[in-house]
């Protein structure tokens, strides 16, 4: 059983912010692997999917980012999942737009949402980095993550979040390297590899 854990903020205010690209990309799994209608549990909302061989728990926490760790919590404690079985799909500033990375601990690098999960379950979860780049100055960046995607970005989201979907079931089974790979070969072939922020593209 893992436990896939989308983060963002609840409700229609903040469905298409930067800061809620981890919803967008469980959102995409679950359509794409025909998961059971998410239900409200676990101070969030959870659904079943099976990805390969691998049982999973999808998971959007309602408690708002800086909270995240309660749900995580929660879930995990119900159905005894490992740490190293959970996974997070993220935002990630630090990495540019449209790519994606996998790594296994860490640093929260100043995320809040991490910084809950840390605080509740341990440090030793899996994350899946996904990049929106940085807006240059850190007194924008509050702004910039809570804004939504623009126009110019919509695409490479979309197609991020397919090629997440698509190879979900090497993340389920722990490829991490693999599962890396395809999404960076599926976002390479469709032209997204040298995105700049905002949207803007070569």
């Amino acid at each position: 059983m893992r436990l896939i854990v989308g983060l963002g903020n609840p409700g229609a205010r903040y469905a298409g912010n930067r800061h809620n690209i981890g919803f967008l990309a469980v959102d995409a799994i679950a359509r794409q692997h025909r998961a059971s209608p998410f239900r409200l549990r676990f101070q969030g909302e959870a659904a079943e999917v099976v990805l390969g061989t691998e049982r999973a728990i999808l998971l959007k926490p309602s408690t708002f980012m800086n909270e995240s760790g309660r749900a995580v919590s929660e879930a995990q404690r119900f159905y005894k999942i490992p740490l190293g079985d959970v996974i997070v799909l993220h935002d990630e500033l630090d990495l540019a737009p449209a790519k994606l990375r996998v790594k296994l601990g860490g640093g929260n690098a100043g995320h809040n949402g991490l910084r809950s999960i840390t605080a509740q379950c341990g440090n030793d979860y899996r994350r899946v980095r996904l990049g929106i780049g940085h807006p240059g100055d850190k007194a924008l960046v509050h702004s910039y993550v809570l804004n939504d995607f623009g126009k110019a970005e919509q695409p490479w989201v979309e197609d991020l979040c397919r090629a997440v979907a698509d190879h979900a079931a090497l993340l389920a089974a722990g490829e991490d390297a693999s599962f890396q790979n395809k999404v960076h070969l599926a976002m390479a072939g469709r032209g997204w590899d040298d995105v700049k922020t905002l949207g803007a593209r070569n």
